[in-house]
């Protein structure tokens, strides 16, 4: 069974989304594509990337990938979704790592910032991780999802 993937991004990665999509799907990921769906300047990344952490968060896709002009705003507003762990990856280092170590399951990434062969590197290290479940690592994940469960009351 293909791995599902969920990609977003805001109008400054726009462009790069249009390419993961292709590639992914060429590479026999299920890929599902939460927005922006057509070039708007003025959309927000909080309205782009909600829905794809949403999708996560229900295990509705395993991984998500998304785009905005610096990778930070997505990586933001992603994490105030319980169940997300996301990061701005800019190393195929930390994008895998990322995954064996934090369970990380959305990679954030800068469009203008880093480039398409790079972005590519980045996202194929990302999905091609798997969490390693060590005890030292679950302890951590566990302390993690504590705050997160702790954070709404």
């Amino acid at each position: 069974m293909a791995l599902k993937i969920g990609v977003a991004a805001d109008h400054a990665g726009f462009d790069h989304k249009r390419d993961l999509v292709l590639r992914l799907t060429e590479a026999g990921y299920d890929v599902h594509d939460y927005g922006a769906l057509d070039y708007d300047p003025a959309d927000d990344y909080p309205d782009i990337v909600v829905p794809l952490a949403n999708a996560i968060a229900k295990k509705e896709v395993n991984r998500g990938i998304a785009v905005c002009g610096s990778g930070v705003g997505v990586s933001i507003a992603a994490n105030k979704i319980p169940g997300v762990r996301a990061a701005l990856i800019t190393d195929t280092y930390s994008a895998h790592q990322g995954v064996e170590h934090d369970d990380m399951n959305l990679i954030c990434i800068g469009g203008r910032v880093v480039g398409p062969m790079l972005i590519w590197e980045l996202v194929t290290a990302f999905l091609r991780a798997n969490y390693d479940g060590g005890e030292r690592f679950e302890r951590r994940l566990q302390k993690v999802i504590a705050l997160e469960n702790r954070s709404g009351q």
